[in-house]
């Protein structure tokens, strides 16, 4: 089956998605406010470009929303009247939106009942080893769903969420890999300032983070329990991490997250 996407917005979100999704006989167009931008990243993956937001609504059978939230009304203003003609159509068109804190009902408050997927994909999309999560409404039909799940999968693991909960996983896996970056620079300072050299100790710090997270997938245990792992009594490890909470380290990553998620309700 031939499919149809349009992805308004070709930043970075946005274009690694579709980029995903090349090569899997689906036919990509992108829009964007900056035409060139467009234009590039249709170019670069063998996609094409609309000339209006309103021509992709008209037009494509997946209808992605890659722009900030605060954007996100105008653009609504502009595709709602193509998408209420369309659905009349025995196969209207999926709205697939990735704008934070906006729900399906506010989104289909200002275009109509039309099905909507809404998403949350995080940066390591990027690279094939993202996790988009994704929640839809009633009117996505069962084939349109995995349809789309398919559309994703290239870009890393999907996973459905009742959409009551896509908060708060926006501030887990969305906002997470930031705190990521951060703890692996950290690290990385951490084997400087004890005498490494940068580029040996980014790499420690990166293939440490990267592994770390692969035992906790792979063997299913507790983070706690592989953390007690490598603390020997009186050793090196539990001295580090009795530093860490001195500084409230859990803490701060408890609140980081808490701080994320309510900002994600502000936005929307």
């Amino acid at each position: 089956m031939n499919i149809n996407i349009a992805c308004i917005g070709s930043g970075n979100m946005g274009f690694a998605l579709m980029k995903a999704a090349a090569g899997q006989n689906i036919k990509i167009w992108f829009t964007d406010a900056d035409t060139e931008k467009a234009r590039d990243a249709a170019a670069s993956i063998g996609a094409a470009v609309f000339n209006s937001n309103l021509e992709a609504a008209q037009k494509a059978d997946y209808i992605f929303l890659a722009v900030k939230p605060q954007v996100l009304q105008h653009v609504l203003d502009e595709i709602a009247p193509a998408a209420g003609q369309r659905l009349a159509e025995e196969n209207p068109p999926v709205i697939v939106s990735m704008a934070a804190g906006w729900s399906i009902e506010k989104i289909q408050a200002a275009i109509g009942l039309v099905p909507v997927a809404r998403i949350m994909p995080n940066t390591p999309s990027l690279i094939g080893k993202g996790l988009i999560i994704m929640a839809a409404s009633p009117q996505l039909s069962l084939e349109k769903a995995a349809a789309l799940e398919n559309i994703l999968k290239g870009a890393g693991v999907v996973d459905r969420l009742d959409e009551q909960y896509i908060d708060a996983a926006t501030g887990v896996s969305g906002s997470g890999p930031a705190f990521v970056y951060l703890f692996i620079e950290a690290l990385a300072d951490g084997g400087v300032q004890a005498g490494l050299s940068r580029d040996k100790a980014l790499h420690y710090a990166a293939q440490t983070v990267l592994g770390s997270a692969a035992m906790i997938q792979e063997t299913g245990k507790h983070p706690g329990e592989l953390k007690d792992m490598v603390c020997s009594p009186g050793g090196t490890t539990i001295a580090a991490l009795a530093a860490l909470e001195s500084g409230a380290f859990r803490g701060a990553v408890i609140r980081a997250v808490e701080a994320a998620y309510k900002r994600t309700k502000e936005l929307g």
